[in-house]
C-alpha cells in the first residue's frame, strides 16, 4: 500500500528531524530525557585520572580475567563514567584516559545515539584493552574511531569473560562494560564514536 504524497513527505521530514537530533545528542549539544548537556561537561585531566584509577582498581580486584588482559595489553582506554539516557531518542557519552604502562598519555570522548523504546538514566564504565600495536596506532592516528570499522572489537560481558584464556586472546581490542554490580551484559559499543579530546589539567 502506497502512502499518500502528503503522508509520505511528513514521514520523510520526521525521519530527517530524528536523525539530525540524534547527531546533536550524540555530540553532547543537547540534553536527553531531561538531562542537560552540561551533564557531559568537559572534566579536567585530574578528575578523569582519579576516576580511572578508582574504576580500574575495582575491576582488577573483582575480576581476574581483566587483570590478565591488563598484563597483556599494550594500552588500556578507560571510560570511568558513561552516561546513557533517553526516551525514544536516546544518547550516551563520556570521557576517558588512554593508559600506557600505567600512565595517561591521552584523553578521549565517546558518544552514541540510539532509537527505540527506552526510558531513564544510567551510568556505567567501559575498559578497552588494546592487544596489538597496530590497533593502538589506529586509535591515535584516526580522526575519530567509529566502532565497527578499523580494529576488531570483542565485548566481554559477564557471560563471555568467563571463557577467555591466554590462548584465545586473538582479537585487536577487548572491551569490558562494568559498573557497581560487576560486569554488565547487553551494552554494545556498536554505533559509538571515540574521538581525541582536549581537557584542562
Amino acid at each position: 500500500m502506497r502512502l499518500p504524497m502528503k503522508g509520505h513527505a511528513l514521514m520523510q521530514q520526521t525521519r530527517r528531524s530524528l536523525l539530525a537530533a540524534s547527531g546533536l545528542a550524540a555530540a553532547g549539544f543537547i540534553g536527553v530525557a531531561g538531562v542537560p548537556s552540561t551533564a557531559l561537561a568537559d572534566p579536567s585531566a585530574r578528575e578523569i585520572n582519579r576516576d580511572v584509577d578508582r574504576v580500574l582498581r575495582d575491576l582488577y580486584a573483582t575480576h581476574a580475567k581483566s587483570r590478565e588482559l591488563g598484563k597483556r595489553a599494550v594500552a588500556i582506554l578507560v571510560f570511568p563514567k558513561i552516561i546513557k539516557a533517553g526516551f525514544l531518542l536516546g544518547g550516551q557519552g563520556g570521557y576517558g584516559a588512554l593508559r600506557e604502562q600505567g600512565k595517561s598519555v591521552g584523553y578521549y570522548s565517546i558518544a552514541a545515539a540510539s532509537f527505540g523504546l527506552q526510558a531513564g538514566v544510567q551510568s556505567f564504565s567501559y575498559a578497552l584493552f588494546f592487544m596489538t600495536p597496530a590497533a593502538l596506532k589506529y586509535l591515535k592516528e584516526s580522526d575519530g574511531w567509529a566502532i565497527g570499522s578499523g580494529p576488531s572489537v570483542v565485548v566481554l560481558d559477564k557471560g563471555a569473560a568467563a571463557s577467555v584464556t591466554s590462548t584465545t586472546l586473538t582479537q585487536d581490542v577487548y572491551a569490558i562494560p562494568f559498573g557497581q554490580r560487576g560486569l554488565m551484559a547487553g551494552l554494545s559499543l556498536e554505533g559509538s564514536k571515540i574521538t581525541h579530546a582536549t581537557v584542562t589539567t
